[in-house]
């Protein structure tokens, strides 16, 4: 294991600094439940290691009707599984967050850093994607704000550029009438990374009215998390059906390009793609018009669902 230098930045601005100072080599951590595990591996070698656990307002949670919920990008996974109105509101997100690993690395792991891993299978971003959440980016000359799905640029990377940080996530205020839902599909569960993930969000004009929109994103099927845009294209402006909702999930499941390894083959991949796009779908236009499940009872949705 190559030695670094380790530094703690106590500001964002002390931060961005060190970043311009030491280079390109040099790695931003906070809770570093993905980088000892890559550092041991020999993955990442980084000259120096700049912790930001101790930056001040990063790990706040915040919610408004009219500005939505903010997540500071310190915010730890727990936090944002347990926040009252992310289960209330953010249903999917809650959900994914309870898919994450065991509860010791929730209690560690940031959703900043979930996100700026860039990872494929990463299990925030789905249902981040489907909200329609946007990313706060600060650097030397000042803050940016990036669109999430805009965000990745291929696995392990993103629009990030050096010397600028991910301070935070914008997460819009749903529509009323809407529902959403997250289901993890993977050998050993919330213990191991996901062979699939998929989150669903339906909003209808109307408790009984169309769909009036629909949002499909897709973990570990393609070089970056992703929208199912053809599926979600059929679905907008009709009354749903459960056909319709099998037509769309068949649209998703033909739309994606899979990898073979060692958690599934593509065929195996493409096929889970179909069943969770159709499962996520339905408790999603259920919630929309019966009104969401309490927690506890999604919980419990997703994992038979999942298996």
């Amino acid at each position: 294991m190559k030695r670094f230098e380790y530094l703690e930045a106590r500001t964002v601005r002390q931060a961005i600094s060190m970043l311009q100072r030491h280079g390109e080599n040099a790695c931003i951590v906070a809770g570093s439940t993905d980088f000892l595990v890559r550092w041991r591996a020999g993955v990442w070698n980084p000259d120096h290691v700049i912790n930001i656990q101790r930056v001040a307002g990063l790990s706040r949670i915040t919610y408004s009707g009219r500005n939505g919920l903010r997540i500071g990008a310190l915010a730890t996974i727990r936090a944002i599984e347990q926040h009252a109105a992310v289960r209330r509101y953010y249903p999917a997100l809650a959900v994914a967050a309870a898919s994450f690993a065991g509860v010791q690395v929730r209690n560690l792991a940031t959703v900043g850093g979930n996100i700026c891993n860039a990872s494929p299978s990463g299990d925030m971003i789905p249902a981040l994607l489907v909200f329609g959440s946007e990313c706060k980016i600060v650097g030397a000359d000042g803050e940016r704000a990036v669109a999430l799905d805009k965000f990745f640029t291929g696995p392990g990377q993103t629009v990030l550029q050096h010397g600028e940080l991910l301070t935070e996530v914008r997460v819009p205020v749903p529509a009323r009438n809407t529902g959403s839902h997250y289901i993890k599909h993977s050998p050993r569960g919330a213990m191991d990374i996901a062979t699939v993930g998929v989150a669903s969000l339906v909003s209808l004009d109307g408790r009984n009215g169309p769909c009036a929109e629909a949002c499909i994103a897709l973990g570990a099927v393609a070089p970056t998390p992703i929208r199912a845009y053809s599926a979600e294209d059929s679905l907008r402006g009709q009354a749903l059906t459960q056909d319709l909702l099998i037509a769309a999930a068949n649209l998703a499941r033909d739309g994606v390009r899979p990898i073979d390894d060692i958690r599934g083959s593509a065929e195996h991949r493409k096929e889970i793609v179909g069943v969770l796009t159709r499962r996520t779908l339905e408790q999603a236009f259920n919630a929309a018009t019966s009104g969401p499940l309490t927690f506890n009872e999604q919980r419990r949705l997703t994992v038979q669902a999942a298996f």
